[in-house]
């Protein structure tokens, strides 16, 4: 049980508290409800740009960086299509510095045509050579835009082009921030040997005077209910074919969603899975395939990934993996694949808990969803389910009809 309390200021940011009296060290985590989703559709990329420029400095602080070194701390931040995450470690004897910082540039980060110069570049050779000059690095992209249609999570986090990046202005910039970087959209978790009137006093005194902005309504078009098999067949110069399955699913946290996560690990989690089992170590047609969810906010993916061996046909690995999906289709679990599933899954969870870090996240992250107390009830959400649930979701999800199939062929003949 992840005890913790819970305050909100005058101007709408809300606060979680988790006290852990074992430790020296304090994490702050402030989650902001912005991630691609969120994005223009001609002028995508900039959630993960203003995670760059949110390192630039505020105005009081011209390097963010500097002061939390000297406090003994470290930090880093992420971007995914739901949200941008910033977080912090330091001795809980210099807490003041975390708030200090993290309130200065949610009230002043410095706009300068030189900061969003030099991060415009940053990200835009990120783009070319995380995405258009590396192997496989191109395949989410081509996955996403094949999967979604109309949702805006057919674009990954580093946006469709890198024109759109470029092309950012100095108004485009502030507007995002304005719209996005306020005590109304944020959320700040603080896990460590912290008390709560203390959090409260130093909340107070570094965000209280921030103005609360206003709350964006989010407005996303569902995406349609796919209703035939898609296709999409690309050859690049790779080491080795890889083949990508992916079928839509339900949204973080729904009723079903931990069956669609026992499901795919069922499928493809560990050397132990049945796909690993089945088409790996007896049939020999991958050298690695592996089954996930994306865990999206809104209705995401569960994928199949695999890559396969040379001189295998992609076509006859498709259909080994088809016949598999069929027998889960067909027949529920049996009680000791089940139990090992969700014994994995338990002592993952038990184990991510382990890092104060985590601990601060999982609130917010939560808290983000409607309630941190979710946390606490994770465990017995995955226990709960059982075999013939997972061969349910699988009979009605894992059809042709809902799958959109990548073949990422090597254009070596040799290989694949």
């Amino acid at each position: 049980m992840l005890k913790f309390d819970r305050f909100t200021l005058d101007n709408g940011l809300r606060f979680l508290v988790h006290r852990d009296k074992t430790t020296a060290m304090l994490a702050m985590n402030i989650v902001y409800d912005v991630g691609s989703r969120d994005e223009d559709p001609e002028k995508t990329g900039f959630a993960h740009l203003f995670e760059h420029l949110m390192f630039g400095g505020s105005v009081n602080i011209p390097k963010y960086d500097e002061p939390l070194q000297k406090a003994g701390g470290s930090n880093n931040a992420f971007t995914n299509n739901d949200i941008t995450n910033y977080y912090l470690t330091l001795p809980s004897a210099n807490a003041e510095t975390a708030f200090w910082l993290e309130s200065d540039r949610m009230t002043g980060l410095a706009f300068s045509e030189k900061s969003l110069e030099i991060q415009r570049q940053v990200v835009v050779e990120e783009f070319r050579q995380n995405y258009l000059n590396q192997p496989y690095g191109d395949i989410w992209m081509l996955l996403r835009s094949l999967a979604f249609k109309v949702h805006p999570y057919q674009w990954t986090t580093i946006g469709k082009m890198p024109a759109h990046i470029e092309q950012a202005t100095m108004d485009d910039v502030k507007d995002f921030y304005t719209r996005f970087y306020h005590p109304g959209n944020a959320i700040v978790s603080i896990a460590g040997n912290l008390k709560l009137k203390e959090v409260q006093k130093l909340a107070e005194k570094w965000f209280a005077g921030i103005p609360p902005g206003v709350k964006h309504c989010r407005k996303i078009t569902p995406e349609p209910i796919q209703t035939e098999h898609r296709f999409l067949k690309v050859e690049r110069e790779v080491p080795a074919s890889r083949l990508m399955i992916a079928f839509h699913m339900s949204p973080k946290f729904a009723a079903d969603y931990f069956t669609f996560d026992l499901l795919s690990d069922l499928l493809g989690w560990g050397n132990s899975s049945r796909l690993y089992q089945a088409l790996v170590i007896r049939k020999k047609l991958f050298s690695e395939i592996n089954a996930f969810i994306t865990g999206d906010h809104d209705p995401g993916l569960l994928i199949i990934s695999g890559r396969l061996n040379p001189g295998i046909s992609i076509d006859e690995a498709n259909e080994a993996i088809w016949r598999e999906i069929d027998l889960v289709r067909k027949a529920a679990p049996n009680k000791k694949d089940l139990i090992k599933i969700k014994n994995k899954s338990l002592a993952n969870m038990a184990y991510e808990n382990i890092s104060l870090l985590n601990r601060a996240m999982n609130l917010a992250f939560a808290e983000n969803l409607g309630d941190a107390a979710w946390v606490n009830h994770l465990p017995a959400r995955y226990t709960s389910v059982t075999a013939e649930d997972i061969s349910e979701v699988a009979r009605e999800y894992l059809t042709k009809n809902n799958a959109s199939t990548l073949y990422y062929c090597s254009s070596n003949k040799s290989v694949s």
